[in-house]
């Protein structure tokens, strides 16, 4: 028996080197495959908006991390979907990232918006860059300073946004249906920083947006802070409050925003093309989770008031199907009718 053991023993040992030595070449294989390369850092907004900053930020880090070149390329296009679309059905050999915006993304595909190739359970996820609360911006000129001022009685919102389920339109309609507002969204700028520069010059009222780009155009006095769009107030404008302190809301209302609540917390998501061999999707998750639990990547975000929180590309998944499976065939009607009602 005790012969037994001594091989059984050994069988194990040898069978726990052999797996951590394959373990060990396909790391080697993966690494070599990256280095001398170019890795394309996709933006679907065009240059100067918040998403674009992240980007750029943390370009370098990941370049370290991969021990490649990183460059970050603008790809705008309806409000980041021609970005998407070319991930999902892009070549499977992890040379191309994509930062998304993991609320309009989730919301185009539960709504199942037109020419739509992607599938956000199917993308390869590389993890969560940072979630973050929503504000309601107005602009400067604006004579609106509170969310009931904005609904007294001929009071018109003029709200800019990229693309329809980009984020700032979607938001915008879905506030202006639950509070029964007077509103024109105006589609087609290429980034935030677009809207915000139209709020500036008192051509646009309204924008809904992030709240560490938010923050940044409040400080530049490009923007004045209406409400958090959730039930936490911005640690970045904790000032503002939420629309849940403004008012009494109605059941309805309530649905309303903590619905889109629930998608704002998919936040900044980091994907790459579907079907990535296994060893090389597990060297570029890890590398993407070095980068960005960098300290001096952490220390720059904030810096900056780009905020660096990073979960896991299990947790980006899970939430993502969670969204995507937690509404009605009846209220995606409804959604779709209050999104799309304008295009």
């Amino acid at each position: 028996m005790t012969g037994l053991r001594q091989i059984l023993r050994a069988a194990l040992v040898a069978g726990l080197a052999a797996t951590t030595t394959g373990a060990a070449l396909a790391q080697d294989a993966s690494a070599a495959f990256y280095k001398g390369k170019t890795v394309r850092f996709t933006v679907g907004l065009g240059v100067g908006g918040g998403f674009d900053a992240y980007a750029r930020m943390i370009a370098p880090y990941l370049s370290k991390e991969l021990d490649t070149t990183v460059i970050v390329e603008n790809l705008p296009g309806a409000g980041g979907l021609l970005a998407l679309n070319q991930i999902a059905t892009g070549p499977a050999d992890g040379l191309r990232v994509l930062i998304v915006n993991g609320t309009p993304a989730a919301l185009g595909q539960l709504l199942d918006q037109d020419n739509l190739r992607y599938d956000l359970t199917k993308v390869d996820h590389l993890g969560i860059i940072s979630a973050y609360p929503w504000i309601w911006l107005m602009s400067p000129k604006s004579d609106v300073k509170t969310v009931a001022e904005a609904m007294k009685s001929g009071v018109k919102i003029r709200w800019g946004g990229t693309g329809p389920s980009d984020g700032p339109a979607d938001g915008a309609a879905l506030t202006c249906h639950a509070l029964k507002l007077d509103c024109q969204i105006v589609l087609g700028y290429k980034s935030s920083g677009d809207i915000a520069l139209a709020m500036e010059r008192g051509e646009m009222d309204g924008l809904y947006l992030s709240d560490s780009s938010a923050a940044n155009y409040v400080k530049n006095g490009q923007a004045r802070g209406i409400a958090a769009m959730g039930h936490q107030r911005s640690s970045l404008l904790p000032d503002v409050p939420t629309i849940f302190e403004q008012m009494k809301l109605t059941p309805d209302q309530e649905w309303w925003f903590t619905f889109r609540e629930n998608l704002n917390d998919l936040g900044r998501i980091l994907i790459t093309t579907p079907g990535v061999p296994a060893e090389r999707i597990a060297f570029l998750r890890a590398a993407v989770k070095r980068a960005l639990t960098n300290p001096e990547l952490m220390a720059e975000g904030e810096k900056t008031q780009r905020f660096v929180a990073y979960q896991p590309p299990e947790t980006a998944l899970a939430m993502t199907r969670k969204v995507l499976s937690g509404v009605t065939p009846e209220q995606k009607k409804v959604i779709r009718d209050v999104v799309f009602k304008n295009n």
